[in-house]
């Protein structure tokens, strides 16, 4: 059952690099929304901006840990 994962883990490459590419704009939203809710406490969209910033930095682990739970073996 182990033999077949690093052939998924290699073909999930692009679908990794896409979602890098993804998680670096999620981490420059991050900071433009962190410097956003220093500047204006009361802006309350700054907290959803936020929330969708950490979710596109942890995207390249969850593209890779659904393709490779959906190779069979």
């Amino acid at each position: 059952m182990g033999e077949c994962r690093p052939l998924g883990f290699l073909i999930g490459l692009p679908f990794a690099f896409v979602a890098v590419i993804l998680s670096l704009v999620g981490a420059v939203v991050w900071v433009l929304g962190t410097v956003l809710s220093c500047l204006c406490p009361c802006c309350i969209c700054c907290v959803g901006v936020a929330k969708l910033a950490v979710s596109l930095l942890k995207l390249p682990v969850k593209i890779l840990r659904w393709f490779t739970e959906k190779i069979p073996c």
